[in-house]
């Protein structure tokens, strides 16, 4: 009769202890997912940043191309506000088309290709696009890791007691206006 009951308290003990590790490495994993999509707002707050000073020094030079500079205005707004990943995904590519737009119009005015301030922002632009896809690299890849471990038996036990769920990707150009190459006409 001891040795039943040493044994019951034995699996209990490894059940709990099994629980626990589970539940930590599921807070583990959404915790990463929390600091990945952070990663992300920081680098699309630092594109939201630069883009107004874009505009202002191109205004100068392309004053004709009103329409170009309040579709750049437009989609950095609808950008700001967009709340979940995939809303946000969904500005960030028109926000991107409207750029790329915008520095297609930016070839046929020699002087603003050579201006100083011009050709800074357009770096800055240029590497802030960088660290965005860095960032974005590094959520998906934390994404992916919880969707595993929320999905994995025994795990997904734990993951529906204590409602940890699936979180969604953050996929740029995956609308087909973001794929269909920049059309410039004046």
């Amino acid at each position: 009769m001891l040795s039943t009951l040493y044994i019951v308290i034995i699996v209990l003990a490894v059940i709990v202890l099994w629980a626990v590790l589970a539940f930590n490495v599921l807070v583990t994993k959404r915790n990463r997912v929390k600091e990945g999509w952070s990663d992300i707002e920081v680098q699309l707050k630092r594109r939201y940043d630069l883009i107004p000073n874009l505009v202002s020094s191109v205004k100068g030079y392309v004053a004709h191309e009103k329409g170009v500079l309040e579709s750049v205005t437009e989609a950095r707004t609808r950008a700001l506000s967009a709340g979940d990943p995939d809303a946000k995904a969904k500005a960030e590519n028109v926000l991107s088309g409207a750029l790329k737009t915008l520095f297609a119009v930016s070839e046929n005015y020699p002087v603003l290709k050579a201006n100083e301030n011009f050709l800074k922002l357009q770096d800055e632009l240029s590497d802030t696009e960088n660290k965005i896809q860095a960032a974005r690299r590094f959520y998906n890849g934390q994404v992916r890791d919880i969707n595993i471990a929320v999905e994995k038996f025994p795990n997904s036990i734990i993951a529906a007691v204590f409602s940890f769920k699936q979180e969604e990707l953050f996929e740029l150009e995956d609308e087909p206006e973001a794929r269909e190459k920049v059309k410039v006409e004046f």
